[in-house]
């Protein structure tokens, strides 16, 4: 019972880490975020390049397409102009995921003081920076965390059971990834976690990929939730985010036994294996779609656009 009550509390001090580096950031940027997502979304390929370098910068896509969807709502931003974004959202994503591969174990504890200190000053600027500091202090501390636990974790019986029947079922590996993400509203919570189970050599490396291709589909639920009662326009949007990575995640995953007896190529460790693996799944997914990116739009609005006519 403690082992699982101390998961909890690094979870939540990931999501809480990820979450002041977003409002860092965001607080760094100012309102010149929502300013790009709408003057430099002309074309499907300026939408991508913006939302892949918004998304980035915030280190959340999830928090991209509630802004999205308010511009949309706001009726400054129309559906067609998200397409570019939506896809460049998958592709800024994983920039944390590959962040978080990093050892930065010796730098964890002056990280978090500076960090810290910097909040209690009074230019903004330094606070946001000291957030930004105490948030990836924070982050990586969970994802130690979610490493020293996840042996002991699989030692309690239910969860030993449940790790060997994901190891050898990619579709339960995926709703896994799909159902806990959505729960947590964090991919890259989701992402970590898998990490420290690979580093233990709990998790075989094709049931890690798959949990992580089901966090793409979980992280979908923000958009959802964000776009009730935004009207018509966000809510296509929304649509298009789940219809985006599910597609993505169907061609994929016959690919998962290959990705997975390949991935030496790519790295040594599992967890940066697992990194690489995610930001190619993200690009050549947002690449394939690109130049179909006008049509994609138009058959989301001819699935459903009748639905979203009715209110």
């Amino acid at each position: 019972m403690l082992y699982i009550l101390l998961f909890i509390l690094f979870i939540l001090l990931f999501i809480f880490g990820m979450t002041i580096i977003r409002i860092g950031l965001f607080n760094l940027s100012g309102n010149k975020l929502k300013g790009w997502l709408t003057k430099l979304t002309s074309t499907p390929l300026k939408g991508m390049v913006t939302g892949t370098f918004v998304t980035a910068l915030l280190q959340s896509s999830s928090a991209v397409m509630v802004i999205t969807i308010g511009l949309i709502s706001a009726k400054i931003m129309t559906f067609p102009q998200s397409i570019g974004i939506i896809l460049g959202t998958n592709i800024g994503t994983t920039f944390k995921t590959e962040l978080i591969t990093f050892n930065l174990d010796k730098f964890l504890v002056p990280l978090a003081i500076i960090g810290a200190l910097f909040t209690f000053f009074k230019p903004i600027k330094i606070r946001s920076i000291g957030m930004v500091t105490f948030g990836i202090a924070s982050v990586f501390t969970a994802m130690k965390g979610f490493e020293l636990l996840a042996e002991p974790l699989t030692a309690l019986p239910f969860i030993n059971n449940y790790i060997l029947s994901i190891n050898d079922n990619i579709l339960l590996s995926i709703i896994t990834g799909a159902v806990i993400t959505a729960i947590i509203q964090s991919s890259t919570a989701m992402t970590g976690i898998t990490m420290g189970f690979l580093t233990a050599g709990l998790l075989h490396l094709d049931a890690g990929i798959a949990i992580v291709f089901g966090a793409n589909i979980g992280t979908c639920i923000t958009a959802l939730i964000a776009s009730i009662g935004g009207g018509k326009e966000s809510r296509l949007a929304a649509f298009a985010h789940v219809w985006l990575n599910v597609a993505g995640v169907l061609i994929f995953t016959p690919f998962i036994p290959f990705l997975s007896e390949n991935a030496h190529l790519l790295a040594d460790e599992r967890m940066i294996q697992l990194a690489h693996i995610s930001v190619l799944f993200n690009v050549v997914s947002s690449i394939m779609v690109l130049p179909f990116a006008t049509r994609f739009g138009e058959m989301i609005l001819r699935v459903h656009g009748g639905k979203t006519n009715k209110n």
